[in-house]
């Protein structure tokens, strides 16, 4: 009658490979997992870009030969391990489906955790558009859309990422003032948000590398 140590051995062996090849998994497991949060950690998050200041030109300053708008944007970078590089900024402001004014921000480098502001002014390109704005301004009806267009690159100790592009917009309301309307305060500052199409990009070669 054989012995039946043998094959007790055997399944003795078996279960000990099969939990050691389990705690191999979830010793992977438990890495992929860890590597993951490190990764979600280090990936930065987007600038955010707010109209903070808008002012058009009425009535009487068309008259008066005055055809461009001045805007202040606020660039928020919130990362804390990050950097950004900005490549120009294209902005261009639209009444309706028509452009009414454009100007470029010249690239820069923001540091962690920075909040940048740039107010500049738009030049205009139609005069005849904008004797409509004037009109609409002057009855509290009048909505610019603002177009951003840029690209971006993040620097995370001491490493330069790819270029990431990035395209947003935002409609701001204007009073009769000609200035952002809004009866509270808060509401003063339109954040732009990703544009649902691309309306207008640079072309590669107006990108800085």
């Amino acid at each position: 009658m054989p012995s039946p140590c043998p094959n007790f051995t055997d399944e003795i062996f078996t279960s000990d490979a099969r939990s050691f090849y389990v705690w191999l998994l979830q010793i992977f497991s438990l890495l992929a997992i860890l590597a993951f949060c490190i990764w979600l950690s280090l990936r930065p998050n987007q600038p955010s870009f707010t109209v903070v200041d808008l002012s058009v030109p009425t009535s009487n300053n068309i008259q008066n030969g005055s055809s461009s708008l001045t805007y202040e944007l606020e660039i928020q970078n919130s990362n804390k391990d990050s950097g950004v590089y900005y490549d120009d900024i294209l902005m261009t402001f639209f009444f309706g489906q028509d452009p009414v004014a454009d100007d470029v921000i010249s690239s820069f480098y923001q540091g962690k955790d920075k909040t940048h502001h740039v107010r500049q002014d738009a030049k205009a390109k139609n005069t005849q558009i904008w004797k409509g704005v004037a009109r609409a301004v002057a009855n509290a009806t009048a909505q610019l859309k603002v177009s951003l267009a840029t690209q971006v690159r993040y620097k995370t100790w001491g490493k330069k990422s790819k270029h990431h592009g990035m395209n947003l917009e935002g409609v701001v309301p204007i009073g009769s003032d000609g200035k952002i309307s809004g009866k509270k305060k808060k509401k003063k500052k339109i954040k732009l948000h990703h544009a649902s199409g691309k309306r207008k990009t640079f072309k590669k070669h107006h990108f800085k590398v």
